[in-house]
């Protein structure tokens, strides 16, 4: 399935980048975590709303990330997520961190959907977006 695909553009400062000038490893889970709800706010779903109004929302509940080449201080990147597979309660996201077309980062987001800390199925439109393939 290809999905839906959400492309989020990202400078590299200081604040994300080791005492070699490189990004340090987990600041890449932050570029994802942004690019993860970004892709829900583009088929018009909010995280704090879904929690304030309906206490559910996504939580990760597996990550596989392969680490291939650094970016740098002041690079620009762009982080690629797609929905890989979507089911009733849970989907998975295949991200990338791209610089100038070159791959530096992939990554594999296993997410369930949780209303009151309890698995639940996603709303439907919800679903339907996230497997519309762009």
């Amino acid at each position: 399935m290809d999905g839906v695909r959400h492309v989020l553009t990202l400078r590299i400062y200081y604040e994300d980048t080791d005492f070699s000038g490189a990004v340090y490893h987990a600041s890449y889970l932050r570029f994802l975590e942004r690019a993860r709800t970004e892709i829900l706010r583009a088929i018009g779903f909010d995280h704090r709303h879904l929690y304030e109004t309906k206490r559910e929302g996504f939580v990760v509940r597996r990550m596989t990330i392969d680490y291939l080449k650094p970016a740098r201080m002041d690079d620009v990147v762009a982080v690629v997520t797609s929905a890989e597979s979507v089911k009733a309660a849970s989907l998975v996201l295949r991200q990338t961190v791209v610089r100038d077309g070159e791959t530096l980062v992939t990554a594999l987001a296993q997410c369930a959907y949780l209303r009151d800390g309890r698995p639940a199925r996603m709303p439907e439109r919800m679903r339907q977006e996230m497997m519309r393939t762009k």
